[in-house]
């Protein structure tokens, strides 16, 4: 089924046309100057693998080591960029020779293990296929005998590695256990299906738990996916970002989200009375209020989503009955109108509440990532156009970089709220309909309206129930 209708392609911006170069001073292509205050707007990409390259003398700035991992994979994959780095540092340093130069290569040993900490630090799955660590063996290996306390550093490192590699490899997969939506054959019984306000009534403890599973999901995003998944894309298929291997945690999130529309829209078409339909959707109202103050807007986008696909906003006669001030306060909070400037102005207070935090409660930002994909999107597609001259963008290195370490400061925040299994397990495990089960349970709770419904729900019923 497709996404709820918020997500049409008709809002996507179309980022301003690249203003052109400016004319480039000639000493940037010497290596050692320092690269990132007054970073030249754009560098071949040789040059840029050089400045990522420690001497005994030189250290690339933090910022400069992220921002140039994040986007060169747009060009070169991560195992070759570490071969190249491992070729420059041994011939650089002479580390073929016989004989090597002690001194200097003591000053540059704890560089060049600095550099590898970092990379295998921020981008752990870099490093899930054995060729890639043997590059890494064989550098660190030729520089040992100079100080025996690089191997040992390495193996720490290495240890690290593994641990975070294991970490991530849990939790990503068994999550979306019911992934496929039923479709809806006859009501369930009611000993079936329990619902969501039988397990959890207090629309507060409803959202802290949303914003439990939101973090739980977040923290298995590598910054390298959002990149990745631009990689491998079929130039055809314009805005959509390709889905592989590499991307299954942005993937799986992505899933989440849609399941969350289509568990709210379930929940608010089971009940066969108006009366608690009308119960339901106030309840989701509330949750959805509670995850806007959190900051939780994920959730929040994901329940006002399902409140508007067609299946429950038809309802008219149990709407009705709503007080809908509250939701339309939120739905506008979350208009698509200006490529979503409410939900931008909101985002920034959030992002800023979170840096001046003293506790975890105020630093929670999950923002509404469908829309987040899509700007790095962009930022992706001004990284990947090379400049005519053969040079790479380096200025829209910088903006993704800003983006995805924003992103990053966000996913780690530790969630304040105790998990309660019974009502998380509720909202990964919930039978939810398909969209044909939506609109069969709506056109029963209240009956088609016009002649377009009453034939959708005839061919309906004779597909799913085989009635005529």
């Amino acid at each position: 089924a497709g996404m709820p209708r918020t997500l049409s392609t008709s809002d996507m911006v179309t980022p301003g046309r690249l203003s052109p170069p400016p004319t480039e001073p000639t000493d940037v292509e010497q290596a050692g100057q320092p690269f990132l205050d007054g970073a030249p707007s754009s560098a071949s990409l040789d040059t840029l693998i050089q400045h990522l390259v420690p001497t005994a003398d030189y250290y690339p700035e933090k910022a400069y080591i992220f921002t140039f991992l994040l986007s060169s994979r747009l060009f070169i994959e991560p195992r070759e960029l570490l071969a190249r780095v491992c070729h420059l540092c041994i011939e650089q340093q002479q580390l073929d020779k016989p004989v090597l130069d002690k001194a200097r290569v003591r000053k540059f040993g704890p560089k060049l293990l600095q550099l590898l900490a970092e990379w295998t630090e921020t981008f752990p799955r870099d490093f899930q296929e054995e060729s890639t660590i043997g590059h890494l063996k064989d550098v660190v290996g030729r520089i040992a005998p100079c100080d025996e306390a690089y191997r040992k550093r390495m193996h720490q490192l290495l240890q690290a590695l593994h641990q975070k590699l294991a970490a991530l490899g849990q939790g990503s997969e068994g999550f979306m256990g019911a992934d496929k939506p039923i479709s809806y054959r006859t009501k369930p019984p009611a000993s079936i299906h329990r619902e969501l306000l039988g397990i959890c009534s207090d629309p507060y403890t409803l959202a802290q738990q949303l914003t439990h599973v939101e973090l739980e999901r977040l923290r298995h995003i590598g910054p390298e996916e959002f990149v990745q998944a631009f990689v491998n894309k079929d130039p055809l298929a314009s805005t959509k970002p390709c889905f592989n291997d590499k991307t299954n945690n942005l993937e799986a999130y992505v899933k989440w989200f849609n399941r969350l529309c289509y568990l709210v829209a379930t929940e608010i078409c089971m009940p066969a009375k108006k009366k608690q339909r009308a119960q339901v959707i106030e309840f989701f109202i509330d949750v959805a209020r509670e995850c806007f103050n959190i900051g939780n807007f994920n959730s929040l986008m994901a329940i006002i989503s399902g409140m508007n696909m067609s299946p429950v906003s038809r309802l008219k006669k149990t709407w009705a009955k709503v007080k809908t001030a509250k939701f339309f306060i939120l739905e506008h909070q979350m208009d698509p109108t200006g490529n979503f400037c409410n939900y931008r102005t909101a985002l920034r207070g959030a992002a800023h509440r979170s840096l001046t935090a003293h506790s975890s409660r105020e630093k929670i930002v999950i923002p509404f990532f469908s829309l987040l994909i899509k700007d790095i999107y962009f930022l992706n597609e001004g990284c990947a156009n090379r400049l005519p001259n053969g040079h790479v963008n380096f200025e829209k290195f910088l903006e993704l970089a800003k983006q995805v370490g924003e992103f990053i400061t966000w996913k780690q925040v530790e969630c304040p709220f105790e998990q309660d299994p019974s009502i998380t397990h509720y909202l990964y495990t919930a039978p939810i309909f398909s969209e044909d089960g939506l609109y069969l349970a709506s056109y029963e709770s209240e009956s088609p309206e016009n002649q377009t419904e009453k034939e959708r729900w005839k061919s309906l019923r004779s597909s799913i129930l085989g009635k005529t």
